[in-house]
This record gives C-alpha cells, structure tokens and sequence, in this order.
C-alpha cells in the first residue's frame, strides 16, 4: 500500500490555500487531477467523511503528470475560505461539545464521591452510637451482677449469725427476688447478640490467668470484624488463612477464636476462613463489633458470667 501520486502543482496551490496535504490529496486523487475546482468541489460534497483527513492510501501506484498550476479563479478562492471557516466552526464546536460532556461527567463524579462520603460517614456514626449504646448496656449489666453477689453474699453472712426469724424472711425474700429477677432477665438469650457475647465469656474462662492473651484475641477479632463492616466487597478482608501464623499465635490458638468468627458468619473452606459476600451481614457484624469493643474496653466483661446449662 503507498500514498497515490498526484499533480503536484495542484496539490501545492491547494496547500497554499489552506488546505492539509492529507486532505488535499485525497480530494485530488478522488476527483481525478483535473482541476482545483473539482477538488475543491469533492472536498465540499466530502466534509463530514470520517476519513477527510486520512492519507489515502492504494494498492497500485501510478505516476501522474503534472501540469501548469490552474488559474486560481476569486470564486474558488472564496470557496476555500468558505471550506476552512466551516472547518474551524466544526473543530471549534465540536471541543465544546466534548468540553460539556467533560463537565458533565467531572460533576456527576463529585456528586457520586460526595454521596458516597456522606453514607460512609453516616454509617460510621450509627455505628459509633451502637457501640456506645452497647458499652453502656454491658456495664450496667455487670454492674447490676456483682451487687446482686455483695449482696446475696451480705444476706448469707447474716444467715449464718444466726439472724431473728425477721432477717431470714429478708434472705428468703431477696433470694425469691433474685430468682425472680433471674427468671425475667435470662443471662442467656437465643439472639445472635447474646449467642457473640457468650462466645467471648467462653474464650475468657477457657483462658483464666492469660488477660494479656485474651485481650489481644478481642482486639485481633475486632480487627478483623472491622475490616469486614468497612469493606464488604473486599475479597482479601473476607478471607482468613487458617495456618497464617500471625492468627494462629492471636486467635487460632485461642479456645474459641474461630468460633466467634464463624459465628460472625465465616466459614470453614479448606485452609481458610471465608465469609461469601452474599453472606455478609452488616447488622450482625457491627453486633460483633460492639461486643468486641466492650469486651476491650469494659473491665467488667465476664464477671460472675454464668455457663449454659
């Protein structure tokens, strides 16, 4: 393939009128060399061709003679000038357009960034006031636990003092009471909240002497728990390596660590702990997390926690 030959003095009076060689000489070699008139000519009928400004190319090269230039007559003179404004309208409105079309596109990304920055934010704050909520729930529970013990230890004393009859009617009163109380506020609860927090008093006990141990188990949950609740759609956040030495030395290895994740939703998948992201449950994890958080924070987490039976 080779550039076709044309009359190289009209091609010469076309570039000196403004005309690209590209252009000028797809239009001399389609109007067959004759003239700048039918070049020019071809050229108007061939504006919006997609190729105008394309070198033709051809597969046989034939050589053309080349003539004296053609008298540039004022009407095509006029023509050209024509065919150039229109052209530079063309380029002119065309950047425009795609200038538009930029803008457009550079606001609806501002939009989307903003409204995504907004929701982030806003579920960052529900969490936060969940995790408060829960904290402050978790204390008063143990709160409630130990001087419900003070004082069932407090009654016992007096019981075996020998008390009048009057203190025992008190300690059978305050043990009903407590039985009572026990009866309308069950430890255990079939609610996923309950089902994290009691895994978490199940890995404390199984664990008794080792709280720096146990506290870095509830703080490698957390974080793992928290990447998952910030990043759903990351395939690497949802998906633990079983023999990873660094979860076995923090969570592995712990008597209840996997279980609290497989509670959280993973699951077991050969050498790995994965949680499908058609599983993940948002409310479920940031139940997790608030457990977690208390369990961390809370230095009454586990006390006087009572086994299933």
């Amino acid at each position: 393939m080779s550039v076709p030959k044309v009359n190289e003095k009209l091609l010469e009076d076309l570039e000196v009128m403004g005309f690209p060689k590209a252009q000028a000489t797809r239009a001399l070699h389609y109007s067959g060399n004759t003239s700048l008139e039918d070049a020019i000519n071809w050229i108007v009928d061939h504006e919006n061709d997609i190729d105008i400004d394309e070198m033709p190319l051809v597969d046989v090269d034939i050589e053309v003679e080349s003539t004296e230039s053609f008298p540039i007559s004022e009407e095509i003179r006029i023509k050209a000038q024509s065919l150039r404004e229109q052209e530079r309208k063309r380029k002119e409105q065309e950047e425009k357009r795609l200038e538009r079309e930029r803008e457009k596109e550079r606001i609806q990304a501002g939009k989307r960034l903003l409204e995504a920055k907004r929701i982030a934010e806003e579920n960052e704050r529900q969490r936060n006031l969940s995790l408060r909520k829960a904290e402050k729930e978790e204390e008063k529970r143990a709160r409630e636990r130990v001087l419900q013990k003070l004082e069932q230890d407090k009654l016992n004393r007096k019981y075996k003092q020998g008390l009048p009859s009057e203190g025992q009617a008190s300690i059978r009163s305050s043990a009903t009471k407590l039985q009572q109380e026990k009866k309308l506020n069950p430890v255990y609860t079939t609610t996923k909240a309950e089902q994290l927090r009691e895994s978490l008093r199940n890995l404390k006990r199984n664990h008794q002497g080792e709280d720096a141990r146990v506290r870095r188990a509830f703080q490698t949950l957390l974080i793992y728990v928290g990447n998952v609740a910030k990043n759903p759609k990351e395939e690497k956040y949802r998906k633990i390596r079983l023999n990873n030495p660094l979860f076995l030395d923090r969570v592995g290895s712990l008597n209840g660590g996997v279980e609290f994740l497989e509670l959280c939703g993973f699951e077991r998948t050969g050498d790995f702990l994965h949680l499908p992201q058609e599983k993940v449950d948002m409310a479920l994890l940031n139940s997790a997390g608030f457990v977690l958080n208390s369990a961390v924070t809370n230095p009454f987490f586990g006390v006087l926690s009572t086994t299933h039976n």
